[in-house]
């Protein structure tokens, strides 16, 4: 799916990111809107983590596309992810790699920035992702 304005491309003489569910490069011409979405946790309205890393991850993505819904958006106007992990491992990565291409199956993946932590903002909370989309 194509967004106007948002081109993503991985030039020749870098590795292919998209097995890894990311994307080098993405760019955007001045005069398209940028929409900052704060960095989203896995809970819902009702404030409940789950324990499960995969539910979590979930949650963050149809948080993130709730707020990009508000201004007409969908999560193909994402430019730019950052991804902070708490405990990060080779199955969480697989997990994201997984989800991702459920929301990117062209592999137009965003580019993103992946940062392992050893706690976030709540107990329990175990992944947190903010997005830059372009409107």
């Amino acid at each position: 799916m194509e967004t106007p304005g948002l081109e993503i491309t991985n030039p020749a003489g870098i590795y292919d990111p998209r097995p890894h569910g990311y994307s080098h490069l993405a760019s955007v011409p001045a005069d398209r809107q940028l929409v900052f979405v704060a960095g989203q946790g896995g809970s819902r309205t009702d404030g409940i983590l789950s324990d499960d890393f995969r539910t979590q991850v979930g949650i963050v993505f149809e948080n993130i596309a709730l707020a990009l819904k508000s201004k007409n958006l969908t999560m193909a106007n994402i430019a730019k992810l950052t991804t902070l992990v708490v405990d990060y491992d080779e199955a969480k990565h697989e997990i994201l790699i997984e989800e991702s291409n459920k929301i990117w199956p062209d592999q137009k993946f965003p580019v993103n920035t992946l940062i392992p932590v050893q706690r976030l903002a709540l107990n329990g909370m175990l992944i947190e992702i903010d997005a830059t989309a372009v409107g």
